[in-house]
């Protein structure tokens, strides 16, 4: 006896669960993504199987005592656990499309379908634009929404975290100070990327690389601006160390970064452009001076936290003329801050995971 069985496309399951998967998928920071603390962005799904408007992402910090040795008593020399939080209040996150002159022959299945590829572009924008606005976020407010007095705030709480131009002798806790500091010719390249790989590795605490999957070794994974990605990659062999280490110690090829605009690699980090991070507003750069922010990154720099994944709805109005079909999910996208106060879980926080450059970028 012949059984007749569904396509794959018309469960409302099975279709909302390759929807998240192809979204999330498509992100170019997928590879950057991961449940362990060792991630540059940490995913947390708790809510998914219990109640709850909230995400905690927990922060354990290195052991820097030195312990003892020989026959020295342990006991009263041990070191205290130092344990952070960092909670993320998750939010509905919906949209939808509507369809008209479907004949009667179409179902509703047919037509989440035919409205899947539009709604999975939109998420992934709304995913990117939302791992964008983190990195450059002042203490969980985005950055153009953040207030004069919330901005120096956080440059004096993340002074080991934050570069403004060249040189760290440009900081100044006041923002607008530092920023203005910023001239012309402090431009990212190569040799700001390693100072800020420098400060990542001094600073209290540390900024722990990563594990990249596709390269068996630690890295810092560096996302820059398009116009500073202009700046960093400056064709001219003769200056430009970056462009001589691609062109003379990687494959001479189609496929080598030069000619294919992929992650390129300096000094144990990876580089991205992400083409989304926006410039500063004009009003905190000296005349004529464009600058852009560049973020070097390490684990646990963003927390991502999914309270409901994916899910499909339909609706048919007007007499069953017109045709809707929504997705809709329930998480938060925030950077990761956790409190340096002796004793106090989120007094004076910092940024965890991520060293903030500054760089003057002229426009094209």
């Amino acid at each position: 006896m012949a059984i007749t069985t569904a396509a794959t496309g018309l469960t409302p399951q099975q279709w909302d669960d390759e929807f998240f998967r192809d979204y999330v998928r498509a992100s170019r920071f997928k590879r950057y993504m991961g449940t362990e603390q060792d991630a540059i962005i940490q995913l947390k799904e708790d809510l998914t199987k219990k109640r709850g408007d909230s995400v905690t992402f927990a922060l354990v910090n290195e052991l820097v005592g030195n312990g003892v040795t020989g026959n020295a008593t342990l006991m009263g020399n041990e070191e205290r656990l130092n344990s952070r939080s960092h909670k993320v209040t998750v939010d509905v996150l919906r949209h939808g499309v509507a369809v008209d002159d479907w004949d009667e022959q179409k179902s509703v299945i047919d037509l989440r379908d035919a409205a899947k590829v539009q709604l999975r572009e939109w998420a992934q924008k709304k995913l990117r634009d939302g791992i964008v606005n983190a990195l450059g976020q002042i203490d969980g407010v985005n950055f153009t929404s953040s207030t004069p007095t919330q901005r120096n705030t956080w440059t004096a709480n993340n002074q080991d975290r934050l570069l403004f131009g060249d040189t760290t002798a440009n900081y100044n806790a006041t923002f607008a100070t530092a920023t203005f500091a910023i001239s012309a010719g402090d431009k990212c390249s190569p040799l700001t990327l390693s100072l800020m790989k420098r400060m990542a590795q001094a600073a209290s605490p540390k900024i722990k690389p990563v594990q990249v999957k596709e390269m068996d070794q630690e890295w810092y994974v560096v996302f820059v601006p398009s116009l500073c990605w202009r700046d960093l990659t400056e064709n001219n062999p003769t200056t430009n160390v970056l462009t001589l280490a691609n062109r003379d110690a990687r494959a001479r090829n189609t496929d080598n970064p030069i000619f294919t605009g992929d992650s390129l690699v300096w000094d144990g980090m990876i580089l991205r452009e992400i083409p989304e991070i926006q410039s500063l507003e004009s009003s905190l750069a000296s005349s004529g001076v464009n600058i852009q922010p560049v973020y070097l990154c390490g684990a646990q720099a963003i927390g991502l936290a999914w309270a409901q994944r994916t899910k499909s709805t339909t609706q048919n109005t007007d007499y069953e003329f017109l045709h809707g079909v929504g997705v809709q999910e329930i998480r938060a996208i925030e950077k990761l801050r956790f409190g340096t106060a002796a004793g106090a879980d989120t007094t004076t926080p910092k940024d965890h995971g991520i060293v903030t450059g500054f760089f003057a970028a002229a426009a094209d």
